[in-house]
């Protein structure tokens, strides 16, 4: 739960399904209005700065494959031939972590946020990128616990896992983002519905010995996936101590 009293206000938005260059674009265009508004700030008053915009995005991309800054490119298995097979697209992107897979029955989330107007993601009076994470972390967290599927985090991965401290471990959740002047884009890939074996044609975050899973194998059923990402709205704004509008 929020350890705050007053909510930071965050516009929350759907884009739906959406091709992921066209989601990059928007994301970079709200990604530095927010740093030009951050610095045109430094030259006004305290008593007469205004609040800087921060945004909560949901939405779902047509199969794609992602490389983040320090993942390698030999960890997608796939040529050009291979990705018009799989109706997929790749992209290198400006993202923490390695490889990952986006497709439709996941949720993708992008919290567009100014982590220095978020008192939740301070560390006394500098932001701290390690527990914005794992805020985000809790709250897929909890929105699996209300599922019934227990899980938790991996020492040394970034992410929500099932099962860590077993063989059987599995991740459900991924999690890479780019922050700069505390502002981040890029966010998590939580797999309620997700086709898993698109996941085949990598080596998931770079980890080659662990499985990847969704909700919909986990419970042996199709999940509302509306419901779905009302709950975990709602969790991601207990923990980030915000409220969407």
């Amino acid at each position: 739960m929020s350890t705050t009293t007053t909510l930071r206000p965050v516009e929350f938005v759907n884009w739906d399904t959406v091709d992921y260059q066209d989601a990059w674009d928007r994301q970079e265009a709200l990604f530095a209005k927010i740093v030009q508004q951050k610095i045109a700030a430094r030259d006004i008053p305290v008593d007469e700065q205004k609040i800087t915009d921060s945004y909560l995005v949901f939405c779902e991309h047509p199969h794609v494959y992602t490389l983040g800054k320090s993942g390698k490119k030999d960890h997608l298995l796939l040529d050009d031939e291979g990705l018009k097979k799989a109706e997929a697209v790749y992209y290198k992107i400006n993202r923490g972590g390695d490889i990952t897979y986006h497709g439709p029955g996941q949720i993708v989330g992008y919290p567009i946020v100014d982590i220095e107007t978020m008192p939740n993601c301070m560390n006394g009076k500098f932001g701290d990128i390690h527990k914005y994470l794992r805020l985000l972390e809790e709250a897929i967290i909890l929105t699996l616990k209300d599922y019934g599927i227990q899980s938790s985090r991996y020492d040394g991965f970034t992410g929500v896992w099932i099962d860590a401290d077993k063989p059987s471990a599995r991740k459900i959740c991924a999690i890479g983002v780019r922050c700069s002047r505390w502002v981040t884009m890029h966010g998590f890939a939580f797999n309620v519905n997700t086709n898993l074996d698109y996941f085949k044609n990598i080596v998931p975050c770079g980890i080659d010995d662990k499985d990847v899973t969704s909700m919909e194998r986990e419970l042996g059923a199709k999940q509302d996936f509306a419901e779905v990402s009302e709950v975990l709205k709602k969790h991601l704004s207990d923990q980030l101590g915000i409220q969407l509008k």
